[in-house]
């Protein structure tokens, strides 16, 4: 069997762009390639034009390209043929594509076409309940509509996308994203900082972030020693005009609280993964996400985590057993369950192991790759 997928990121130095969707599907290739699948990758919107092979993966970089009118429509024809013919010349299967912006719109491929829902434009607008371009809605809703198959990182988003795209559920297989858990290891669970808070993600309104100001400030008030650091890219702010949220969160700190409070930017995953292990508590206070892959790669490393208690956050942990769930805005009992955890260092190794536990029965990239096959194989 040969699997391609076109996604415009992926976690490769060579790579103009990589974030949650690329990894996600470099989780998947990996596991797919170990399982005797072939794997190909087409990447839109490159600098360059690039083939060549790794890893037994094969690359395609497809360059990005300029029109004097209609590059909608124009570009993606390119994809499209370019894809085409090798899909025609590599006796590719399958090919997959993200629904965000529904870059598939007015492409025709020459093999089953399947979506998976990492979260379109439509859906996130719709979680936050913002107003959305007609034509990003046009584009997505085309793409959608176009595809064979279906696959939702959660129930909770597959529902959604079905309502929105005018779908039946019952055509969307929920198959979680995988974690590859050698990759993911805590060998020293009992080590970690004693009250740093972690927030892993975009600094971005959608994420939750400006809720952390006043969620710190309570957890500070009890307990003065803590610590909160912030790792991920800034960006605009949609509601404000603002090209810097975090200027604008940063502004929401009392100027005591701000001295507790560092704020690293993007940095490598290597690091990102160290302030993993010494943290106390990892908090994902989002409105918007399909899934998570941060809260996920957390609890694999045996971390409390407080999460929204939004419908994909449900499938990710028990509640009060492998972590913690609790709307963003409920500032007062999102700081007591961070609190609870400061306060009690066997509760918080005890749910580490519990979210570990949970992590390798739903989340292990070994059953997941098996799930995919077979849903790849059935659309065959």
């Amino acid at each position: 069997m040969h699997i391609a997928f076109l996604i415009p990121e992926y976690p490769h130095p060579k790579v103009n762009h990589s974030a949650g969707l690329g990894n996600s599907i470099k989780n998947l290739a990996e596991a797919l390639v170990s399982k005797g699948v072939q794997v190909t990758l087409f990447i839109y919107g490159q600098s360059k034009a690039a083939v060549f092979q790794e890893k037994e993966i094969t690359y395609h970089f497809i360059e990005n390209k300029s029109y004097r009118l209609g590059k909608w429509f124009f570009y993606r024809k390119h994809i499209q043929n370019y894809c085409n013919k090798v899909i025609e010349a590599d006796k590719i299967d399958v090919i997959e594509a993200a629904d965000w912006t529904g870059v598939t719109a007015f492409m025709n491929f020459k093999v089953p076409l399947v979506i998976r829902f990492h979260g379109s434009d439509t859906y996130f607008c719709h979680l936050e309940k913002r107003k959305q371009k007609w034509k990003n809605r046009f584009y997505e809703t085309l793409a959608v509509r176009n595809a064979q198959g279906y696959v939702a990182p959660t129930k909770f988003a597959g529902e959604v996308s079905a309502k929105l795209f005018g779908l039946s559920s019952a055509k969307i297989k929920t198959v979680h994203n995988g974690l590859n858990l050698k990759r993911f290891q805590n060998d020293s669970p009992l080590q970690f900082e004693k009250g740093l808070l972690l927030y892993i993600g975009t600094i971005i309104r959608k994420k939750g972030v400006f809720e952390l100001p006043i969620i710190f400030e309570k957890v500070l008030k009890e307990m003065p020693e803590v610590k909160l650091v912030l790792i991920g890219g800034d960006s605009a702010d949609i509601q404000t005009g603002s090209n810097s949220t975090w200027s604008l969160v940063q502004q929401q700190f009392s100027k005591e609280a701000l001295l507790c409070v560092t704020y690293l930017g993007k940095i490598p995953y290597s690091d990102v993964q160290a302030y993993i292990k010494n943290s106390n508590v990892c908090l994902f206070p989002t409105y918007a996400e399909t899934l998570g892959m941060v809260t996920i790669e957390a609890m694999a490393m045996q971390k409390p985590v407080v999460n929204s208690d939004f419908g994909w956050a449900q499938e990710l942990m028990e509640d009060g057993k492998s972590g913690f769930l609790v709307h963003p805005s409920n500032h007062e009992e999102y700081a007591n369950r961070i609190i609870s955890v400061l306060q009690n260092d066997t509760l918080s190794v005890k749910i580490g192991m519990e979210a570990l536990d949970f992590v390798k029965q739903n989340f292990d990239i070994q059953k997941i790759v098996q799930q995919n096959i077979i849903f790849y194989k059935n659309l065959i």
